[in-house]
């Protein structure tokens, strides 16, 4: 080729690069991420943080790629009360909706429509009615459930080894943790333990709940009621404290607060998996096709101060 005609060439080819480019680039989208928490915010920001992290680190930029519209109160909510957030995502027309426990996903059931739905923290999705199986959730609704079918047991083995004594287990918990219940009555006679279980069916019941476990001279706790308020933790763990009951929290937070120990699966860990779950969604798989995620990984916390 003549040198005259290779520039000839280079100069038309130019001209034609920028259209080339552009039409190779997909076009840009800002995805809209809903999340809807039930607490308050010193328990929400770091999840949210590790959500966020998650995606960023799957190649998502907020406020350039990815947006979040997040609804949560400054206090807890009571079940009535999360439809209206949920509704409020749907009018936002988001494309996805992140839900933090039990309360929220029912409520996202009920009110999100056909909108995916990325569930957290969920004792029971097959008993709260939310999938058909965890292999094959069959809905708009998929995620993580923090609920291992070991771990009943091993709260009641964790609380034997730290006072072999012990024969009288108290166990606090809510209606969304059942199962475990369930799972702890089966296994107590095999760690040769007598429960006392009281279900806490809204915050005013607390002091009664303590109350009949003094009653039954209880000689260890299993607390598994979510941490709805800071005033709720203060008086779960200094009952525990004063009555000088060893304890087990299914939360991190009541350890933080002064508990004796914690063991579950990690909450960073847990939420940073469901940005994986988002990113999934987004890239146009199905929640019915997404199986719901178990632990496989546990954390054991100990608060040495407490233990002294």
């Amino acid at each position: 080729m003549r040198r005259r005609d290779f520039f000839k060439m280079i100069a038309g080819s130019a001209a034609t690069w920028p259209l080339a480019a552009q039409a190779q680039q997909p076009a840009g989208r800002t995805y809209r991420v809903g999340i809807v928490w039930a607490n308050t915010p010193a328990i929400s920001a770091p999840r949210f943080a590790a959500v966020r992290q998650g995606l960023r680190d799957l190649g998502y930029v907020e406020g350039e790629n990815i947006v979040f519209e997040q609804r949560g109160p400054d206090r807890t909510l009571q079940a009535q009360e999360l439809a209206p957030l949920i509704a409020e995502l749907v009018n936002e027309r988001v494309d996805v909706i992140l839900t933090a426990g039990t309360g929220p996903t029912r409520a996202a059931k009920s009110a999100a429509g056909t909108i995916p739905v990325v569930m957290t923290f969920v004792s029971d999705p097959i008993g709260s009615g939310f999938v058909t199986s965890l292999a094959r959730p069959g809905g708009n609704i998929t995620g993580l459930t923090n609920f291992g079918p070991e771990m009943s047991v091993k709260w009641l083995e964790l609380l034997k080894d730290l006072m072999p004594s012990a024969h009288r287990i108290a166990v606090l918990y809510d209606s969304s943790v059942r199962v475990l219940v369930k799972g702890m009555e089966l296994a107590a006679t095999t760690v040769g333990a007598q429960l006392t279980t009281f279900e806490l069916k809204n915050d005013n019941a607390l002091v009664e709940a303590l109350s009949s476990f003094q009653q039954e001279h209880a000689e260890a706790l299993i607390v598994t009621l979510p941490p709805r308020t800071a005033d709720q933790q203060r008086s779960v763990v200094q009952f525990a404290a004063t009555n000088r009951l060893p304890t087990v929290y299914w939360w991190r937070e009541y350890v933080d607060a002064g508990g004796l120990a914690y063991y579950g699966p990690s909450v960073t860990d847990m939420y940073r998996r469901a940005a994986v779950y988002v990113d999934k969604i987004l890239k146009g798989i199905k929640p019915a096709d997404l199986p719901v995620e178990q632990p496989t990984r546990f954390s054991l916390v100990i608060n040495l101060k407490t233990a002294r």
